[in-house]
């Protein structure tokens, strides 16, 4: 079985018009029916930096959690996100975008590599005392536009680092579009093995003509942890313009069903989920 992770967050924060509160919660209230291992629903993040998501917290007190089992992430980029986020007891997963590039490091967080490892060893500190986990997100882990060096051994430094902490879930962000084959074989072929007891994830972004190549090598590879935003909407506003996609996850369930392996998501629930997107996103 694979763990799919809808990342509506992910699909609405770069968007100039913003998405009414009402809107959001009804969305993602839908999106919760349909077996998601976990949602990426929204972010405690400066307003400033992230209009779109001022809303997180109201949009969490209209999420209908009844009858679900799918977990909730929120994205925090400082302590006072995390101080946050920590506060609402529905929420399982506090996500923290670590970029192995200085150079986007200081584009997406305001922060060098180094201040960004006392921030996670801050926020992991909270997650631990308030029953929480991190989730990791390699940022620029596939490779990086800005020339800083980039390879599996960096790669794997920095996941030293961080497990030392007691973090043990990670996804490997193609945050700009580069993975190809090659190198998506090369990280994940020598870090899930190097890392038996860790979670290694893909958290891509995608051309329409390039997405399986990713899917089917990151699988062989021993990847069974995929985030994807629906029609993949979306994208890392902090990165470039030109930005493509995030994952489909229409293609994700695709490419797992045809390979007869399970992922969990209702297929019904989930087609009409994606018929509604049409109207959530402008």
């Amino acid at each position: 079985m694979v763990k799919i992770i809808e990342c509506p967050r992910d699909a609405m924060q770069g968007l100039k018009t913003f998405i009414p509160t009402e809107t959001k919660a009804a969305y993602l209230n839908e999106l919760l029916r349909v077996g998601f291992h976990t949602l990426d629903f929204g972010s405690f993040v400066s307003p400033k930096a992230i209009p779109q998501m001022r809303d997180t917290a109201e949009v969490l007190s209209q999420l209908d959690l009844s009858n679900t089992d799918t977990k909730l992430l929120a994205i925090v980029a400082n302590r006072r996100g995390a101080e946050s986020a920590i506060a609402f007891p529905e929420i399982d997963y506090l996500g923290y975008p670590f970029s192995i590039s200085e150079t986007f490091q200081l584009r997406n967080t305001n922060a060098t590599i180094a201040e960004s490892l006392e921030r996670v060893q801050e926020i992991q500190e909270l997650c631990v005392a308030h029953n929480k986990e991190m989730v990791i997100y390699i940022s620029m882990g596939f490779g990086n536009p800005y020339g800083d060096p980039w390879n599996v051994e960096i790669a794997q430094r920095w996941v030293d680092e961080l497990e030392t902490m007691g973090i043990t879930i990670f996804q490997l962000s193609d945050t700009i579009g580069v993975a190809n084959p090659a190198n998506i074989a090369y990280l994940f072929s020598s870090l899930i093995p190097a890392y038996p007891d860790l979670e290694i994830g893909a958290h891509f972004h995608t051309q329409p003509h390039n997405w399986e190549e990713k899917v089917k090598t990151a699988y062989e590879n021993g990847c069974r942890r995929f985030d994807g935003a629906i029609k993949g909407f979306g994208g890392c506003p902090m990165a470039k313009d030109d930005l493509t996609g995030n994952m489909p996850t229409e293609k994700l369930l695709a490419f797992f069903e045809e390979a007869e392996v399970p992922t969990g998501v209702d297929r019904k629930l989930f087609l009409e989920a994606m018929q509604d997107a049409v109207e959530v996103f402008p």
